[in-house]
């Protein structure tokens, strides 16, 4: 992986964090693969559920750290595709209330350039554990 493909997924993450805090949804889910996914609060959401997801979350700053980038552990690998952890802080923009975590991604190279496949979140709680969050915190539409 070149310093070029580095810096182009660094610019990706970096557009993700400015979208969601901007609340501009579709610049968000430009940064995704078609077939591209969210997972937090026990499940997974395709692209067609992220509007709605985004919605009913709350609003603020979403600040993040340097991404750790890394290629496949097995070595083969085309240059094509890579994994990656970037540290969050949430901050509120009406109570200034904070959440922080980390997403875990892969990252898949397209004819567009790079985008993010799929986006996990792991929330910290004080308590010190590490979780996806508590499922009924979305409740899908219909569901």
């Amino acid at each position: 992986m070149s310093t070029d493909d580095l810096m182009e997924i660094q610019q990706l993450l970096g557009r993700y964090a400015l979208h969601m805090t901007r609340g501009d949804i579709d610049g968000v889910l430009a940064v995704f693969t078609p077939d591209g996914t969210y997972s937090a609060f026990g499940d997974t959401y395709g692209l067609d559920e992220f509007p709605t997801l985004v919605a009913a979350a709350p609003k603020g700053l979403f600040l993040v750290g340097t991404a750790v980038i890394e290629l496949p552990e097995n070595g083969e690998t085309d240059g094509n595709t890579a994994t990656g952890t970037q540290p969050l802080c949430f901050i509120d923009h009406a109570t200034h209330a904070m959440r922080i975590g980390y997403y875990n991604d892969t990252y898949v190279r397209t004819a567009d350039g790079w985008r993010l496949r799929t986006r996990a979140m792991t929330f910290i709680r004080r308590s010190g554990a590490h979780d996806s969050g508590r499922p009924h915190a979305f409740e899908r539409p219909g569901a």
